[in-house]
Order: C-alpha cells, then sequence, then structure tokens
C-alpha cells in the first residue's frame, strides 16, 4: 500500500431539499460519512481528488465545474491507530470541503472494499449519524451554504 499523504477532501453529496448521502465504512461498521479521500499525489489539484473521489467511492461522475468548493479547511490529529497508513512522521491530516448538489436521490455505486451501504437523509438527521466531528460540522453549515449559492446549480443525476 501506498502511503497516503495527510491532505484530503471531504464531499457532501445533498438534494435541493437537502438530503444528504452517508456511506458506510466497510472496515468499520457504524461509521458512516460523507465521500472523503486524500490526495493521490502531492501536486493533484484538490478539485480533481474530490471528482476522483465521488466517482471512486459512489459511481457518481461529475465534472470540475459542478463541484462547490467551500474554502472550508478542518485540521485534525489522525487517530493512532491509522497513522501507519500515512507518509511517515504524519501526525495530522488538513480536510478540504466540497459539495454537489444533485436533482434528485440516486444509488450509490459503492466500492465493496471501502463501504458497505449507502443511505439518503435529512441533513440534521445525516449530521447526527456521521462519526467525524468535521463532517457533521459541515452537514450542519450546508443550509446556510445553500441558500448562498444560485437555485440552478444543481446537478442532473444522470445514475
Amino acid at each position: 500500500m501506498t502511503p497516503k499523504i495527510p491532505v484530503s477532501v471531504l464531499v457532501l453529496v445533498h438534494t435541493s431539499e437537502l438530503d444528504v448521502l452517508l456511506i458506510e465504512r466497510a472496515a468499520r461498521p457504524g461509521f458512516w460519512q460523507s465521500v472523503t479521500g486524500s490526495l493521490d499525489s502531492p501536486d493533484e489539484p484538490l478539485i480533481d481528488a474530490a471528482v476522483r473521489e465521488l466517482l471512486e467511492e459512489t459511481g457518481i461522475a461529475v465534472s470540475r465545474d459542478q463541484l462547490r468548493c467551500w474554502n472550508l479547511v478542518y485540521s485534525f490529529e489522525i487517530y493512532a491507530e491509522w497513522r501507519h497508513r500515512f507518509i511517515p512522521g504524519a501526525t495530522h491530516n488538513s480536510e478540504h470541503v466540497f459539495s454537489v448538489e444533485l436533482t434528485r436521490k440516486i444509488p450509490a455505486v459503492l466500492a465493496p472494499d471501502e463501504h458497505r451501504a449507502s443511505l439518503w437523509l435529512p441533513w440534521k438527521e445525516a449530521a447526527r449519524k456521521c462519526f467525524s466531528w468535521s463532517n457533521r460540522d459541515a452537514i450542519l453549515m450546508l443550509p446556510d451554504r445553500r441558500r448562498a449559492w444560485a437555485p440552478s446549480t444543481a446537478v442532473p443525476a444522470l445514475q
């Protein structure tokens, strides 16, 4: 396994009604989250990582301009039991938040080695179900963030 870079993306997938897609980690049953993933290389643009991770983890394909960059970065300590997966000496991760609004709920196509289930929940319920504080906090900001965006930016669900 190639060591992970301690820079990642968090991608919230939601509808205009603020239903949020969550996926359950295969290795950690009961750990629900939005799409997350580390950069593949130090020079990979964050937006490209977000597009890639969204496709890899859910089967949802979008273009770079369909994602919203929140210009929000969370920094947190990497759990000790997961540090061996990162480059030597990495103790903290920087997580960059993105979102995409779909016109309707669609089923996720999961990579079974990474995730075991998916579900759509209203935003408050989704926030409560997330094991990650940064994911929870981002979901709780979603209504205010969405009000600031143009209403015509939803991506047709092509799946």
